[in-house]
């Protein structure tokens, strides 16, 4: 276990390993089956995950890695037994990579004690460093992040996600159907971007005011939210208690918004 860790290398090799996968975007064709987008995007956690170790192992050479996988339900309501891990999402929005579309990011997250310590998302488009340390403030490439503090709901920007469950016969459809309803009636601008983990450093940038999920997506969450709750975030359940892992929902938001948000569903 290190208690200082060396965040400028840390940095680096997220930075790799996202610049090489921005030399290929647009390179390959769109996937037209199943077989070849499932083939494509375990192609990416191979070399998402061999470029990070190649780079990482040396200063880190005894802490094991987890790839997060988003499809598996069960796995993301706790974390692991490890005192401390890589959690690593290979690429966070790779649905748009792969329709060569803008919004896709390189996540690392440092668990330890069953929470995240550091984390980084990367956005090589925009060429922007998002990363926090627990207790030590978030940032985007070397500028100190802050939220949004607006109070208005007419300008503020409210987004909504969504996981990968079955989701048939428990509901959630009708649930994320009501809360975009309350968003809409209650929000001046509502949208849905696609890559969670950036959205969330959205949030601590000031540039969204409410990320909203009615579904458990933890290993998406878990790298913005250090990130969100370093620049001053409200991270809640959708209830408005405390978010902890496992929750089966998610709001982040700046303290106003959070507040306006649980009074109107509150009345409803």
């Amino acid at each position: 276990m290190q208690n200082e860790i060396n965040i400028p290398g840390i940095l680096d090799a997220v930075r790799k390993v996202g610049d090489t996968f921005l030399k290929n975007y647009k390179k390959n064709p769109i996937p037209q089956s199943m077989d070849e987008l499932l083939r494509q995007l375990e192609d990416f956690d191979t070399l998402c995950l061999t470029s990070l170790k190649e780079d990482l192992s040396l200063e880190f050479p005894n802490i094991p890695w987890n790839i997060g996988d988003e499809f598996d339900t069960e796995s993301q309501r706790n974390p692991t037994g490890q005192h401390e891990y890589w959690l690593c999402d290979a690429m966070d929005g790779a649905i748009q990579y792969l329709q060569h579309i803008a919004g896709w990011t390189i996540n690392l997250a440092l668990i330890r004690d069953g929470k995240p310590l550091f984390s980084v998302i990367y956005d090589p488009l925009a060429n922007e460093m998002f990363w926090a340390k627990d207790g030590e403030g978030a940032f985007m490439n070397d500028k100190e992040l802050k939220i949004s503090n607006k109070t208005d709901l007419a300008v503020m920007l409210a987004v909504f996600e969504y996981g990968h469950q079955d989701k048939s016969n428990n509901h959630l459809n009708g649930k994320i159907g009501s809360t975009v309803t309350k968003l809409l009636d209650n929000f001046g601008i509502v949208r849905n971007y696609g890559p969670h983990g950036l959205q969330l450093a959205y949030v601590a940038a000031g540039r969204i005011d409410l990320f909203i999920q009615e579904d458990l997506d933890t290993y998406n969450w878990i790298a913005g939210l250090l990130i969100a709750k370093e620049a001053g975030a409200e991270i809640l359940t959708t209830d408005g208690k405390s978010w902890k892992w496992g929750s089966e929902n998610l709001l982040v938001a700046q303290k106003t918004a959070a507040e306006k948000y649980l009074s109107i569903k509150s009345k409803i």
